[in-house]
């Protein structure tokens, strides 16, 4: 069968190409078709537009570039509509997606499915609206997603995470010591935080230079980047220190030797916690006391981590917006470093969120769950 997908961001195309590989494993002649990234193509198929083309955050960035932004959308559009796969699998990327979902549900008879649902349940819940009418069926990568959706009596199946699927494949084939890991980069012996400030040059460039701060009043510790794929590494030494490391491409191995973290909200916290790896989430906004009351206001959740909103509580402290205080991540994380009772808290919490999560396989979960809806679909329409 011929399958379209499209990505707008990194995490997308590492969930898609494991999604694509299990499509594989069910359907060995598949065909693929994608706005995606480089380890898509590494699957296989045709990328028609590179996800970097696309991925543009924040009002001013996406108004610079609108012209370009509407002209990838309305190729997309056509380019949907030519081949005409047997199904469209849409991950995240909402802005984007459901536009397309819009269009290719008025003009043709795809099913459309969504992969890693988009975060309407913590705000902009309208779009449940676009969802109800355009996409076929949701599956989701979050437990606590199922009963929102099903309060919208929408068909949404959970998978499971990728996340516990990555983390489970590199702790299979990980036996290295700590001492072989700080000796590969001479570093020193001293135990390690590991810094995670975010994905994009902005939230670097926001989060970077206060974690940094916090840093020097922990000289027992050394504090090491890990840097984020595309981003260059000139870009991450404007706002470090002499005595700060970077590493490129190492996140796991880094988290894996880590005694504790900073981590900009994302999926990062969650990859931290599956390490367990006791962490500060640390997402500073210029603006910060408009911005955190805006954000009572507007978002319809109580937690910004997907640690907390997973497990239902807050397990991890979160110091967004105007929280995000050099003196407030310099007190958080000394109550976490070992021998703290809030450490063993955070631990002890870890593991119950590992048990919510499930095991892993959720790509082939998917797989299989797509293939079941997709010829359920088919008998529906040909009925």
């Amino acid at each position: 069968m011929k399958y379209y997908l499209i990505v707008g961001e990194a995490s997308g195309d590492l969930h898609a190409s494991n999604l694509m590989r299990a499509l594989l494993q069910e359907d060995p002649k598949a065909e693929f078709r994608f706005f995606g990234g480089d380890l898509m193509k590494e699957v296989g198929g045709t990328c028609v537009r590179h996800y970097k083309s696309l991925a543009y955050m924040g009002f001013i960035p996406v108004l610079l570039h609108l012209r370009t932004i509407l002209r990838n959308m309305e190729f997309c559009k056509n380019d949907v509509e030519a081949w005409n796969p047997d199904v469209l699998i849409l991950v995240d990327y909402p802005g984007f997606n459901l536009k397309i979902a819009q269009y290719i549900k008025l003009h043709t008879e795809i099913p459309i499915f969504y992969y890693i649902s988009p975060k309407i349940w913590a705000w902009k819940e309208y779009r449940i609206k676009n969802i109800q009418h355009d996409v076929d069926a949701m599956f989701s990568i979050l437990p606590f997603e199922v009963e929102f959706y099903q309060r919208y009596h929408f068909p949404v199946h959970y998978v499971g995470n990728p996340c516990v699927d990555a983390v489970d494949t590199f702790r299979k084939n990980f036996n290295e010591t700590f001492e072989t890991f700080v000796s590969a980069h001479n570093w020193e012996q001293k135990p390690i935080i590991a810094l995670l400030a975010g994905s994009r040059k902005q939230e670097i460039k926001d989060n970077l230079r206060r974690m940094i701060k916090a840093s020097r009043y922990f000289p027992d510790y050394q504090f090491v980047v890990a840097g984020a794929p595309g981003i260059e590494a000139d870009f991450y030494r404007r706002y470090m220190d002499a005595d700060t490391k970077i590493v490129f491409g190492e996140t796991y191995r880094l988290l894996s030797h880590a005694t504790a973290a900073l981590v900009t909200s994302g999926t990062a916290t969650l990859e931290t916690a599956l390490f367990r790896t006791p962490q500060v989430v640390c997402y500073y906004t210029a603006a910060g006391k408009l911005v955190s009351l805006l954000r009572r206001m507007i978002l319809k959740v109580p937690f910004v981590s997907l640690v907390n909103l997973i497990a239902g509580k807050e397990v991890v402290t979160e110091l967004v917006a105007g929280d995000m205080q050099v003196k407030a991540i310099k007190q958080e994380l000394s109550y976490i470093l070992p021998g703290s009772e809030r450490r063993k808290r955070m631990l002890e919490n870890y593991d119950c969120l590992i048990q919510i999560l499930g095991k892993a396989g959720a790509s082939g979960r998917a797989a299989r769950q797509m293939l079941q809806a997709l010829s359920a679909y088919k008998k529906r329409l040909y009925q």
